[in-house]
């Protein structure tokens, strides 16, 4: 039988056995009410009527009035209309016999007085018929009162056990399945899969613990039969990454270092047993390399180690699992020797970019010299060929002043001359610089400023750079006769905002987060728009060098607007 039918059959049969003693309630009362009935219908009413007519037959010893007669004649009706009790018919006849003879009788006292004292003891036996009856009547309602009660108050309490029962017993037959399927599922959880339950029923208790069952052997059987191929995957990751010569440290979602490769324990100085399952805060408190790792968001670190300097780069891996990080795994690869290749390359540059300046220089003064008159007469040829060489041998010098700024930049010996100095110092120099090439290709420069611009404090002659480079860049992509927006104004918090915008092409997005990289060249620009691709790099490097930040937006078709924050004077 199913739960469902059981609780229904529970209280169906409660249902019974309340609708049983209630039936029983209404039947007894049902039967007092019967019998008070006929106790005040059958017998009271006929004393009151033999107790109205004695009244008139004693209120005088002659003849009868007419309103006594009517008093009697109606009481004597309503007695004939309500015979009850045995002999109750031949004591009202009788008494009808002795009225109707007093009604007639006339001038004779002696037989009125005998009249009536023969209709006054039928009067008194009928009332004393009725009195017995009554006195019987009132027992046997007594009896049925008592009855009732004592049946009554035995079903009740038959009643009130089987529901007490039902109370105590019912919410433990389904609570405790419950209770204990719970406990089952908490054990379940810490991979506990040796759980059965045993409910020994038919009903959908039953059918569930067979579920169970059969659920605990599944995973029982899936857990032991995985568990070796886990192990030996498990083993084989260790090994691979063990194995591999960068240093890696996994962490869990609670910062648990959940595994380390040997690499990273010869960096860190501990031994593997001593950091997995550690917490990696704890660790870091005594550790400086863990603590770097953990809180340095820097992705290039030097370290001591093999008895020497060495570079890293660290790279943060985010474990996800359901949209849900559940760890991290950092990574840090040796860098030292493309660190030391970048050394020996900038160092390279820096040597030639700086040889190449003097005979840059004198290749200048020569092409001075030869467009001298005093010198001598040179013809149209040739002074075009001498202008050609004057635009290469600047261009020239462009180059290698860009290859020198880039060497100071990352060989870190950029020496910046802080000052205070207005906006408009930084722009007018740099629009006087770049003036001729913007008449040349007949670009406008249009310069607004925002007023009560506060001082900056800034390297004048690098940051003039970093805006005359912007500048040229803007005139460079634009097309003839057509406009440069230079606009200085306040921006967030204390910084003041220098931008520059061109109407040329604009630059695709996906080019976008590389335009401050180095040697980095956008792709389709034609051959006299395209520079050594350091220029903006650089202008990164001064601008960010001053605790400022540059920035740059564009669209498609649109135009650019390059623009950069510099601090303004505390």
């Amino acid at each position: 039988m199913t739960i469902k039918n059981k609780l229904r059959a529970g209280f169906g049969f409660l249902f019974l056995l309340a609708f049983v003693c209630s039936g029983l309630s209404i039947y007894y009362l049902n039967r007092l009410s019967d019998d008070s009935s006929l106790i005040l219908k059958d017998n009271h009413e006929t004393i009151v009527y033999m107790r109205n007519i004695g009244v008139v037959i004693d209120e005088n010893s002659g003849e009868l009035n007419t309103t006594q007669i009517k008093t009697i004649e109606s009481n004597l009706v309503k007695q004939e209309h309500n015979i009850t009790e045995p002999g109750e018919q031949q004591a009202t006849d009788s008494l009808r016999s002795k009225y109707e003879q007093l009604k007639l009788l006339n001038n004779s006292p002696a037989r009125l007085i005998s009249l009536r004292a023969e209709i006054r003891k039928f009067l008194y036996k009928i009332m004393k018929l009725n009195m017995d009856a009554e006195e019987h009547k009132n027992v046997v309602a007594k009896a049925t009162a008592a009855n009732a009660t004592l049946l009554v108050g035995i079903i009740a309490s038959f009643l009130f056990l089987v529901a007490f029962t039902f109370i105590i017993n019912f919410p433990g037959y389904v609570a405790d399945p419950i209770k204990e399927l719970t406990e089952r599922i908490k054990e379940i959880s810490n991979r506990n899969y040796h759980q059965q339950l045993d409910f020994k029923s038919n009903d959908e208790f039953g059918e569930l613990a067979q579920a169970f069952n059969t659920m605990t052997f599944k995973l029982d059987e899936y857990e032991h039969s995985n568990l070796a191929s886990i192990m030996f995957e498990k083993k084989r990751i260790e090994t691979i990454i063990n194995s591999m010569h960068d240093a890696i440290i996994g962490l869990d979602e609670r910062s648990l270092i959940i595994f380390v490769n040997e690499v990273a324990c010869s960096l860190i100085g501990l031994p593997a047993e001593k950091l997995t399952g550690k917490y990696a805060p704890d660790i870091a408190l005594e550790n400086d390399l863990l603590r770097n790792l953990l809180v340095n968001d820097q992705h290039k670190m030097k370290i001591f180690a093999d008895n020497r300097e060495s570079y890293f780069s660290k790279e943060i891996l985010s474990v996800t699992s359901e949209d849900r990080i559940i760890g991290k795994v950092i990574i840090l690869k040796n860098i030292t020797e493309f660190q030391q290749l970048d050394e020996a390359k900038t160092n390279f540059i820096a040597t030639i970019s700086h040889e190449l300046k003097t005979p840059i220089s004198s290749i200048k003064m020569s092409l001075k010299l030869l467009e001298d008159d005093r010198i001598g007469q040179v013809n149209t040829e040739q002074r075009q060929l001498l202008g050609n060489i004057d635009d290469d041998t600047r261009r020239l010098l462009q180059i290698t002043g860009e290859l020198l700024d880039m060497a100071q930049v990352e060989t870190g010996k950029l020496n910046l001359n802080f000052g205070s100095t207005h906006p408009q110092n930084i722009v007018d120099y740099a629009v006087k610089a770049v003036k001729f090439t913007a008449e040349q290709k007949q670009v406008t420069i249009s310069v607004s400023y925002e007023e009560n611009l506060p001082e900056v404090r800034a390297d004048l002659d690098k940051t003039t750079w970093v805006l005359i480079n912007l500048l040229s860049n803007a005139i460079k992509y634009s097309h003839e006769r057509s406009s440069v927006d230079l606009v200085v104004k306040r921006g967030k918090g204390s910084d003041v905002e220098f931008s520059v915008t061109d109407h040329g092409q604009g630059i695709e997005a996906k080019y976008l987060p590389r335009i401050f990289e180095r040697y980095f060249k956008v792709p389709g620009s034609k051959a006299e728009q395209t520079g050594t691709g350091l220029g903006l790099a650089i202008a990164k490097d001064f601008i960010e060098a001053q605790s400022g930040k540059i920035n740059v937006e564009s669209d498609l078709g649109g135009g650019s607007r390059f623009y950069f924050t510099l601090k303004k004077v505390a």
